[in-house]
């Protein structure tokens, strides 16, 4: 019974270093969209993306940054509220994942993300900044599934 306590205990402080890690990473990432620098470094990123094209002729990439910015903290936000909020919470999670699908989709529309001259594929650096997105993915999926589960109970 004691090993059963530790495993739930265990489960327990994982979602929550999940969940507020999760949430952190994006209020972080979210607040870097307003420096000049974070705008530089999004460039290679967003203008090879054929999903942002439109939001980037429309809003620039100084807006556009910004709009992402915005975005990432309110989700930030969402995911934060946990067992407050769990309908919130799920909703934050869910909107995450589909962030980080795009972040992820940008390592097959990003030529810089590969190393060049390579004979099998190789992440280069801006790969590996973008690889990490699996792990937030997984994160946000995990968050909307202990989320939703607390919505069911009374």
């Amino acid at each position: 019974m004691a090993a059963h306590s530790a495993i739930g205990k265990l489960h327990s402080g994982g979602i929550m270093a999940t969940r507020y890690g999760l949430a952190l990473n994006l209020l972080s990432i979210g607040r870097l969209k307003f420096e000049a620098y974070e705008v530089e470094n999004i460039r290679p990123l967003v203008v090879s993306s054929p999903l942002l094209r439109k939001p980037l002729k429309g809003l620039g990439e100084k807006n556009l940054a910004r709009a992402i910015g915005l975005t990432e903290i309110a989700i930030g936000g969402m995911v934060s509220t946990g067992r407050w909020a769990p309908k919130v919470s799920a909703a934050g999670s869910l909107l995450a994942a589909g962030v980080f699908a795009v972040t992820l989709s940008f390592l097959a529309t990003t030529p810089e993300a590969w190393q060049e001259g390579s004979r099998e594929p190789k992440l280069s650096p801006a790969g590996q900044f973008l690889i990490k997105d699996l792990v937030l993915l997984g994160s946000s999926l995990i968050t909307a599934a202990e989320s939703l589960s607390n919505i069911r109970r009374p």
